[in-house]
């Protein structure tokens, strides 16, 4: 188990929770750029032994690049955004690992969805959550992260939903802090989702997000086998 967090921990913690606004170019070559400038603005956090639990499969990568910085081990928490019926990439909600299940209440009210049609949307993603679970972790339990500092990375935010039921998850672990961490995410998201963590910490807040990848000059999708690799590296004794 970690230790206190050290005050000057705290104090560079603190100083990051003032994001800055997009430029009009995209700010990051590919993910492992943006993992390498966040891993720079985590720097004050490694003497409190962190653990950085990526989301992926794309947080896996950027989570990586931090990882390594901190010297720290790198885990992945399962979760499956809830997509509209027929327009999947409209997101009404997410699930996470343990049973977490996050649902926009406005957003399906509008939709007119009923619970039956939600469930099928549930337990759809719930199958697939498995079969990444099994896939990454090869049925090893999740680890204990009782009273530890954690960083949770994603390789970008949008709605925030996901990144919720994450959190949610986490909590239930009773870790010391939660800190958010991701190279860019959307001004609507980031006030939801700085009272679920402790802390907030992304390097672009913009006041008009679109689509994650539009922040990237490459943001070429990442392979299961992508995820396994990057975990078992992070496996391996230094």
């Amino acid at each position: 188990m970690a230790g206190p967090v050290a005050t000057s921990s705290l104090a560079a913690m603190a100083s990051l929770v003032h994001p800055q606004v997009a430029s009009a170019k995209p700010p990051f070559e590919d993910r492992r750029d943006a993992g390498r400038r966040l891993a720079a603005s985590l720097a004050g956090l490694a003497g409190a032994e962190p653990v950085v639990v990526a989301l992926p499969r794309g947080g896996v990568t950027v989570g990586e690049e931090i990882a390594t910085a901190l010297a720290a081990p790198l885990e992945v928490l399962v979760v499956r955004k809830l997509g509209a019926p027929g327009h999947p990439e409209y997101g009404i909600g997410a699930v996470a690992e343990g049973g977490i299940r996050v649902v926009d209440a406005e957003i399906t009210k509008l939709l007119g969805l009923r619970n039956g049609e939600i469930q099928r949307l549930v337990d759809a993603e719930d199958s697939e959550l498995r079969r990444r679970v099994h896939a990454y972790r090869d049925g090893k339990p999740f680890p204990d992260l009782g009273g530890r500092v954690v960083l949770v990375v994603d390789d970008g935010v949008a709605t925030g939903a996901t990144n919720v039921a994450a959190i949610r998850a986490l909590r239930r672990q009773r870790p010391r802090l939660i800190v958010l961490a991701v190279p860019v995410c959307s001004a609507e998201a980031y006030e939801l989702l700085r009272h679920e963590a402790d802390r907030v910490v992304a390097l672009t807040v913009p006041q008009r997000m679109g689509t994650v990848s539009r922040f990237y000059r490459d943001f070429s999708q990442v392979s299961d086998q992508e995820v396994i690799d990057a975990l078992h590296r992070a496996a391996e004794p230094a």
